[in-house]
């Protein structure tokens, strides 16, 4: 057999294996779709409805009372009002309920409610009628009724959490059944490829060799090394492509650690809890909000958003390194870019107390920029100088055109950066708490991300600080 059958042979055997292990993947990941579907589909947004079912029967069981005692119409509105969307949330419960249980729970709740309804409707009834009737007769009923409703769906409550306990569960095992078997299948994997190895070795040359040696190491995430191969020139170009592979795969290779890490366990599960927070207050879950709150909460929904935007940051930080960012560069006003990142940090300058001056020149020449990355670069900035500011400090801004080059600069009385740290405060990952303070938690690449920025606004950064003194980042921008 010839070197090339040799290969086919060696290659399709591990081809059939990948496919067969792919296919067993696919179709795991299928099924863990379809479960995590129903639960996102389906409980999740049962259980929410159940909820807004017990909220709107609670809200109905208020304002009839108060109607009964007062005969108010606004409160017989405000009653009516929560009916509505009590028949809209059951409707929609209803709609999305797939089982049994769950539907015989939403019946029972709805012949609870019709018996409470008509009991209702009956006393407003008895109520305008010249002739009295007996209170305590309805009202005994009509809280038998609503019991019977919040009863229900409590247990519809229970029912659909019992029901994503017991899916979690299947997930789990079917998850330790396919770990099982793709781990015999990948030692399968491992030893074909090996012989398959041993036995190619033997047609080909040492170069080669050295070569299949070198690629074990790489499988076994060891990217360190260069080949170096005194051969044909053939042979001296390909060890060449192959090192230049190893310090790319090196490269990716951490890059893709970094960001995973960073994202997984500082980032993805605080800020969800914080915008889901943030949206069921501005719904109103917590009671009628004044018109403060209301710009509060819009607010804080604006930062939420902004500190969810450091997640795509981290893989805008990985293209940026790999010169992959894509920039749009047109003519814009830099002064309306820091007001607007004062602006988004207002609610913590209130609440540390910080005076915030601001010394742009208004006559300052439009800068052709992308705004949306200088934006994102003023807001590293600005928010670094606000966090490391103690209660009373003062934060400066300021832009001035110097040069024929715009230079902005963020100054603040926080405690300042070690000389020794300021080299290397723009690296990644890097972050410089002053001496003798604890450590600021962070991601360590707001800096990072603000140096590729401006490099590639053909501009350039640095900062400037003495420990106990302060700090001043300034970067410069051609005009």
């Amino acid at each position: 057999m010839t070197i090339f059958s040799r290969l086919v042979m060696g290659y399709l055997a591990i081809f059939l294996l990948v496919m067969g292990m792919s296919l067993y993947a696919i179709v795991r990941i299928g099924q863990f779709n379809d479960v995590t579907r129903s639960v996102l589909v389906t409980n999740n947004r049962l259980i929410g409805h159940k909820e807004k079912l017990r909220d709107a029967m609670l809200s109905q069981i208020r304002y009839e009372r108060k109607y009964i005692i007062t005969k108010d119409e606004a409160l017989r509105a405000q009653f009516l009002k929560f009916r509505r969307e009590f028949h809209q949330y059951l409707e929609k419960a209803t709609s999305i309920a797939d089982s049994p249980q769950s539907i015989e729970f939403l019946n029972a709740a709805k012949e609870h409610y019709q018996r409470y309804e008509s009991l209702v409707d009956e006393e407003v009834k008895q109520l305008k009628a010249p002739q009295g009737y007996s209170p305590k007769w309805y009202q005994q009923r009509k809280e038998k009724a609503a019991d019977g409703v919040i009863g229900e769906l409590e247990k519809l409550g229970s029912y659909s959490q019992q029901n994503v306990y017991d899916k979690i569960k299947r997930l789990n095992q079917t998850g330790a059944e396919s770990r099982r078997v793709i781990m015999v299948m990948t030692g399968v994997f491992l030893i074909l490829g090996i012989l398959n190895s041993l036995f190619i070795n033997r047609s080909i040359t040492q170069p080669i060799s050295i070569m299949k040696k070198k690629t074990r190491e790489i499988a076994k995430g060891n990217f360190e090394g260069n080949l170096d191969l005194s051969s044909s020139p053939e042979i001296e170009e390909l060890a060449a492509a192959f090192n230049l592979m190893c310090n790319k795969l090196k490269d990716l290779d951490k890059m893709k650690s970094d960001f995973f890490s960073s994202m997984s366990h500082e980032l993805r599960t605080p800020l969800t809890s914080i915008k889901e927070g943030v949206g069921l207050l501005r719904e109103g879950v917590g009671g009628v909000l004044t018109d403060k709150q209301k710009r509060l909460l819009h607010i804080l929904a604006m930062e939420t958003d902004r500190l969810i935007g450091l997640v795509n940051s981290l893989l805008d930080l990985s293209k940026m390194e790999a010169g992959m960012m894509t920039y749009r560069f047109e003519p814009g006003a830099l002064s309306a870019l820091v007001d607007r990142a004062m602006m988004e940090i207002g609610p913590i300058v209130e609440s540390k107390k910080i005076a915030v001056e601001k010394r742009v020149n208004e006559s300052l020449p439009r800068i052709r920029m992308d705004s949306e990355r200088i934006l994102q670069a003023l807001r590293n900035l600005i928010g670094n100088a606000v966090k490391f500011t103690p209660e009373g400090g003062r934060v400066r801004v300021s832009a001035l055109l110097v040069n024929r080059n715009v230079e902005v600069s963020v100054s603040d009385t926080g405690p300042g950066i070690p000389e020794e740290n300021l080299s290397k405060i723009f690296d990644k990952f890097q972050q410089a708490s002053p001496s003798g303070s604890y450590p600021m938690k962070g991601t360590g690449l707001g800096l990072a991300i603000v140096k590729h920025i401006i490099s590639s606004h053909g501009g350039k950064i640095w900062a400037e600080s003495k420990s106990g003194q302060g700090s001043t980042f300034i970067f410069v921008l051609p005009a």
